[in-house]
């Protein structure tokens, strides 16, 4: 399986950067919202059953896709402290028969906060709340897990998507 795991903040542009890479190369977008909007109609965000049930879902998923050598997929992840270091360990590492491709996408924080409460954004149960967005921050929310490695780091302030995708399809040649 080849997994492009595109990584960031809130706001930087994951899912729509994640869309266009999939335009450009086929491979399946999974993004991360599919399961925790799932969870979230069972658990509140944070609690041991939300944890346990996104982790265990995310590993499934990306076991029975570790099967299927011809499997593609982009994965897109916020790195937020309720996600155990172990899954990113795992699916660094551990996970079989997978190329990843690790892909930070960076942005100025006035242009992520102008971001935050977009219309899309509000499509998926994602964080958009400014105050709170700073709060988190503030706390180190989003400084682990930490991301074993990055293989490229793209501005998403100054690259729109369907630049930053060609990129990237470029950088790992991909479809």
């Amino acid at each position: 399986m080849i997994l492009v795991f595109l990584y960031g903040a809130p706001a930087t542009g994951k899912y729509t950067v994640g869309r266009e890479l999939a335009t450009l190369t086929g491979f399946e977008l999974y993004h991360n919202h599919l399961v925790v909007d799932a969870v979230l109609q069972r658990h509140a965000f944070g609690t041991s059953g939300f944890i346990a049930e996104r982790d265990a879902a995310w590993r499934a998923y990306f076991t029975a896709a570790a099967r299927e050598p011809a499997r593609r997929l982009i994965f897109t992840f916020n790195p937020e402290n309720t996600v155990p270091q172990g899954f990113i360990d795992w699916l660094f590492t551990d996970l079989p028969d997978t190329t990843l491709h690790s892909v930070a996408l960076t942005l100025d924080e006035a242009i992520l906060e102008m971001r935050l409460d977009t219309p899309q954004r509000q499509g998926f149960r994602k964080l958009t709340d400014l105050i709170l967005y700073r709060e988190l921050r503030d706390r180190g929310t989003f400084a682990t897990p930490t991301i074993p490695r990055t293989d490229l780091t793209l501005d998403t302030g100054v690259l729109d998507p369907a630049t930053a995708a060609a990129t990237i399809r470029t950088h790992f040649k991909l479809g």
